[in-house]
């Protein structure tokens, strides 16, 4: 299959929002044979689960290098205690979520819970706390009663060493269960990340080429397992919570012959479950999807994604990358044996929040730039070979970019004045998507990852809602914010 171009990402299933944008030049990776492709046929394991109970979750996360199992073999990598992914927390609307984060490793760390929409302040979702090598730090998490249910997960944002940590294996997942249950015969997670390893199972080191571009790994996996095997009876209708936890990778998620409904993406919901063919997740998107089993033999497939090309700009010319790569097969889905009992159909949720009949209070615009040598590409001054800047500045912890007003409405435009795409995520405020591109978003959208494409721009709508403090917006791609592509956003 060849890459998915922009016009088809946007159309696919029918819905502009199954897909945030992708555009540019070409530039995709893939799983390399090895050793490792022989492990077929074994079964799906899913993280530990530790749920909240009377209200409160309690958590131990050691960060640590050690050990672990990776795609059935023995590798040295990071870890939460000690699994690759760390576990998965179940709370509800309402829970207090505490963490003790303890570092084990040899840099400073800390903890971000990606899309969760609490305070970023103090131990709350605060990624300007640092927790040394040895030390420890006591995060809590306190849930509105209203929180979106959905798919969330927890990463760490030390700024320099974000991409490191979670490429090397620092990421879980973290679902905010719904108040009335979605009838299902079974409830999965699937985390899917992306890694290199050498002979001997250590993490390889990507160049600054790769860093430039957003290194994707040559070994894909879900829940830490090459291409594993889900399996269920005809009829049998799971959920899949999907996380794309990789650090640049991209997923253009298909299933053929079976059925596929999406419930929602990042904390947004649909009014209505959506039957889809496609669903494009940018790094740090999740997805919220219902698979009812037909009869036979399925491939989850990772189709590959056009998300521009650095490389082609720099040269004046064309691609670097034009050698672009097939799909890559992410799990088997077996359905066999007796056909299960039907059951109800999926229940409507709540009607999204629509902010378009709000008035905003102010309108923004941001801007992704890579620069070389002080100017090339439109970016500011040079880290390095490049510069990843926006507005023409790199991250600077001790300085306010934007301020907002608490309770405000804003509506922002983020323009992309690069040759590749940049996926836009904020913290703790998600964003409706109003225009993609300069084509409106009719049905209500609501994600805290959204594509910028390649010399394009997307507008969105945030309701600075409920809290005040110091939070950053930057680019998913982590190589890029680790490189200065963030800035910081204080609500009072």
């Amino acid at each position: 299959m060849q890459p998915i171009d922009r016009r088809t990402a946007l159309t696919l299933g029918g819905l502009g929002l199954l897909s945030t944008a992708v555009g540019g030049g070409g530039l995709f990776w893939q799983r390399q044979p090895s050793a490792l492709d022989a492990l077929t046929g074994v079964a799906l394991q899913e993280p530990e689960v530790l749920r909240s109970r009377a209200g409160s979750l309690d958590v131990r996360l050691e960060a640590a290098s050690g050990s672990h199992e990776v795609a059935g073999r023995k590798a040295t990598t990071l870890g939460y205690n000690g699994g690759l992914p760390g576990p998965t927390l179940r709370v509800r609307p309402g829970d207090t979520l505490r963490i003790e984060l303890v570092n084990q490793l040899e840099q400073p760390t800390n903890l971000h819970v990606h899309g969760l929409h609490v305070s970023p302040e103090g131990n709350g979702d605060n990624v300007f706390v640092v927790v040394n090598p040895g030390d420890s730090f006591s995060y809590e998490y306190r849930l509105s009663e209203d929180h979106p249910p959905g798919v969330y997960w927890y990463h760490p944002h030390h700024h320099g060493m974000v991409a490191d940590q979670v490429f090397g294996g620092l990421y879980g997942a973290i679902i905010v269960e719904d108040t009335d249950p979605v009838a299902v015969s079974r409830d999965r997670v699937l985390v899917v990340s992306d890694i290199s390893l050498d002979a001997s199972g250590r993490i390889l080191t990507p160049s600054t080429m790769e860093q430039m571009r957003g290194r994707e790994g040559s070994l894909v996996l879900v829940n830490g397992q090459a291409s594993p095997v889900l399996q269920a009876r005809p009829g049998e209708r799971e959920r899949w919570r999907v996380v794309n936890a990789c650090s640049a990778r991209y997923l253009s998620l298909r299933l053929e012959g079976q059925r596929v409904q999406l419930l929602g993406r990042d904390s947004g919901r649909l009014e209505e479950s959506r039957d889809v063919e496609d669903v494009l997740l940018a790094p740090g998107n999740r997805a919220d999807l219902v698979v009812t089993g037909r009869r036979g033999h399925s491939v989850l497939r990772a189709e590959p994604v056009d998300r521009g090309d650095m490389m082609g700009a720099m040269m004046g010319g064309g691609s670097s990358s034009s050698r672009s790569r097939g799909p890559v097969d992410l799990a088997t889905f077996e359905v066999r044996g007796s056909p299960h009992a039907e059951l109800p159909p999926l229940p409507r949720q709540d009607a999204p929040r629509d902010l378009r009949a709000s008035e905003a209070s102010r309108s923004r615009v941001l801007t992704f730039q890579m620069g070389m040598g002080g100017g090339m590409m439109g970016g500011g001054g040079s880290q390095g070979m490049m510069s990843f800047t926006i507005d023409g500045n790199t991250f600077d912890a001790g300085r306010v970019d934007q301020s907002v007003t608490v309770g405000a409405i804003e509506e922002w435009t983020v323009r992309n004045d690069s040759p590749m795409d940049h996926p836009f995520h904020l913290h703790v405020w998600p964003m409706q998507l109003i225009a993609d591109n300069g084509e409106s978003v009719e049905t209500p959208t609501w994600l805290d990852v959204v594509n910028v494409p390649a010399r394009g721009e997307v507008t969105v709508r945030i309701a600075f809602d409920d809290f005040g403090g110091r939070a950053v917006y930057h680019c998913h791609i982590l190589d890029h914010e680790d490189r200065g592509m963030m800035g910081v956003v204080l609500a009072e």
